[in-house]
């Protein structure tokens, strides 16, 4: 083996290592997380990454123009359908009232108008009482 060999499997074990911790901390996340946007969020951030880093790991450890064709392929059909499948979850579960009201900024989905804040009527002054004669 030579020093170039071997530092190239070093960097695959280490891509591996640091992509399996980040699929793991998905799954972590989508356990201790409470409501429906914050898993998604946990599912797509770090389940991306870490895929991306183990196939770039098993792309290093193999070092093969087909089988990195191959991980590349499978890398890049993730990053086009993670998004999608999240932004379909997310609609879903505003749909069928899973999502808080609370927990969006904006509200996009909803049927009805957004309603402007109403005006509250400005509160009569207190009267002083009289001073004492």
């Amino acid at each position: 083996m030579s020093a170039g060999e071997i530092v190239l499997d070093v960097l695959a074990g280490i891509c591996l290592l640091l992509g399996a911790f980040l699929a793991f901390s998905a799954g972590v996340g989508v356990l201790r997380f409470g409501h429906l946007l914050a898993r998604m969020h946990a599912v797509t951030k770090p389940q991306v990454l870490g895929l991306i880093l183990l196939m770039t790991g098993v792309a290093l450890r193999l070092r093969s123009g087909p089988a990195v064709a191959v991980l590349a392929l499978v890398v890049a059909f993730q990053l086009l359908t993670s998004p999608v499948a999240a932004h379909m979850v997310g609609r879903a579960g505003f749909r069928t009232g899973k999502v808080r009201p609370e927990d969006l900024d904006v509200d996009d989905l909803s049927d009805a108008p957004p309603t402007p804040p109403t005006p509250q009527p400005p509160t009569p002054p207190t009267p002083t009482p009289p001073p004492p004669r």
